[in-house]
């Protein structure tokens, strides 16, 4: 990796035109020369439409490999906006007015809320039509706009997402060519990632996780992606057969997943080639890493992320580093430290909120001093994330701040009980969370799901808990469940739970 290239674009040209970039499912294979061309292809028709650096076209195409090449093609030209296409009317109203979105990218025919709403805004529909090779498509765009031939360089955004806005209004976050190429190349560092090296996505393309941590660290080592049509737990290991992966990346309820299915696919088990599997986005439960080591035969690494970062700020190593189950590794591209509340960075074994700076840190939300001036501190972004550092310098995530539960001045981190309720041996999933009390201001709740043919009851869990927790960190209430609500990318979201569940009255 010693080119250094300015923009993504400037990325994949410099690839070997031949090699093998994108695959998918009954799609032909899209070299690197023909990437190149798609998204130069792409380009002009934006740019032949108005559209030019700076402005913002969202995508709401469905996961796959025409989500990856119009994310690709789109960045070469403007600032690429993807959005889940599983937003409502009232969603996508919200996301294309605070983006001042020039365009809107959909596929023929498509059936969603968003081009009604594209038309009542008066936004132009681009609609993409495949053809053969995966994410090749030609480009129906409106004509008539003056042309706008300037195209990003590196300090221009090259991508647009929004912060989940779990707990106030969702946050724009500009993360820009340099942002992307230094966080893809950190990943492709960590992961030892070269030019053979094939992952399976099966994370949406709508994502920081999907678009950087496999699709653009994929790119900057030279490498290929299988693009699948969306996660699904059936078609996972007949995937995992036609990609020939040599890596994949998900959320730990997709590993779980995962692991519920393995002992129907021993066949697949016994001739896959994974070479590690990667986990990010939210904690992989310890018991959860050692069953996918014992069951793939091969490294889980897992690391930490968030869109702020554009993706990755830490990582296990691979063999022969080390990692360490419960933990999200050691720096991995940004300086990483532990800030006090005060704003003062601590040392030693203190617990403190993981700040982070470096090339592939956003230099600020859009149109949002406010935040910005809360999120920063002395060149730091503050990440909301409380963690504490080990003498080898691996770092544990203790909580979020804003999902402590302060149960009458005590502090608790549900993650801790997360990892109580894993231990016994029905549970498959668990997620810990705040519940209103009266008196006590919060109360400790959790959600948990069995494994299949195994059984347990609530009173049988605050039993085993007390074993293991002092008794105000037992939850008062144990909800048990057969799905725990999830966000649009997995993740198990811990705000907002107790009202999804009926526990906030």
């Amino acid at each position: 990796m010693t080119d250094t290239p300015t923009t993504i674009a400037d990325l994949i040209a410099a690839r070997p035109r031949h090699d093998a970039a994108l695959l998918a499912p009954d799609r032909d294979t899209l070299s690197y020369g023909a990437l190149t061309a798609q998204i130069d292809r792409t380009a002009a028709a934006l740019a032949a439409h108005g559209i030019g650096a700076g402005d913002s076209v969202a995508i709401v195409l469905p996961n796959g490999p025409d989500a990856a090449t119009a994310f690709l093609g789109v960045a070469a030209q403007a600032a690429a906006a993807p959005l889940n296409p599983g937003y409502r009317t009232d969603e996508f109203d919200f996301y294309l007015d605070d983006l001042a979105a020039k365009a809107l990218i959909v596929a023929a025919g498509a059936d969603t809320p968003a081009i009604a709403v594209a038309r009542q805004r008066g936004i132009p529909i681009l609609a993409i039509t495949p053809q053969a090779a995966a994410g090749a498509f030609t480009l129906d765009a409106p004509s008539g706009a003056k042309p706008n031939a300037k195209r990003p360089g590196g300090e221009d955004t090259a991508l647009l997402l929004h912060t989940s806005g779990t707990t106030s209004r969702p946050k724009l976050v500009p993360l820009s060519h340099r942002n992307l190429i230094a966080s893809a190349g950190n990943i492709a560092t960590t992961l030892k990632l070269d030019a053979t090296d094939r992952c399976l996505n099966i994370m949406p393309l709508f994502h920081i996780h999907g678009l950087v941590g496999v699709l653009a660290a994929s790119i900057r080592a030279g490498g290929s992606v299988f693009c699948s049509p969306g996660y699904n737990a059936l078609r996972f290991y007949a995937w995992l057969t036609d990609s020939q992966a040599s890596w994949y990346s998900a959320v730990p309820t997709m590993h779980q997943a995962n692991l519920a299915r393995a002992s129907h696919n021993r066949a697949v088990l016994d001739t896959q080639k994974l070479r590690f599997i990667r986990s990010s986005s939210s904690s992989l439960p310890a018991r959860v890493m050692a069953e996918l080591e014992e069951t793939f035969g091969c490294p889980v690494i897992e690391s930490y992320g968030m869109t702020e970062a554009t993706h990755q700020m830490t990582s296990n190593m691979l063999p022969p580093g080390g990692r360490k189950a419960g933990s999200v590794g050691i720096a991995a591209g940004p300086e990483v430290r532990l800030m006090s509340e005060d704003g003062k960075l601590l040392a030693g074994d203190a617990i403190g909120e993981v700040v982070i700076r470096g090339r592939n840190v956003t230099a600020g939300y859009l149109n949002n001093a406010a935040a910005n001036a809360t999120a920063f501190h002395d060149g730091w972004f503050r990440t909301g994330d409380l963690g504490r550092f080990d003498e080898e310098g691996f770092l544990t995530i203790e909580g979020r701040l804003k999902e402590i539960i302060n149960r009458g001045g005590e502090k608790i981190s549900p993650r801790e009980i997360d990892e109580a309720l894993m231990a016994h041996p029905a549970v498959a999933q668990a997620v810990a969370f705040a519940m209103p009390h009266a008196k006590l201001g919060e109360e400790v709740a959790a959600a948990v799901v069995l494994r299949d043919s195994m059984t347990t009851d609530e009173r049988a869990l605050r039993d085993f808990l007390s074993e293991r927790l002092a008794d105000f960190k037992v939850p008062r209430k144990i909800v048990i469940l057969d799905e725990i609500p999830k966000g649009a990318t997995g993740k198990l979201q811990r705000i907002g739970l107790a009202t999804k569940l009926g526990l906030a009255s």
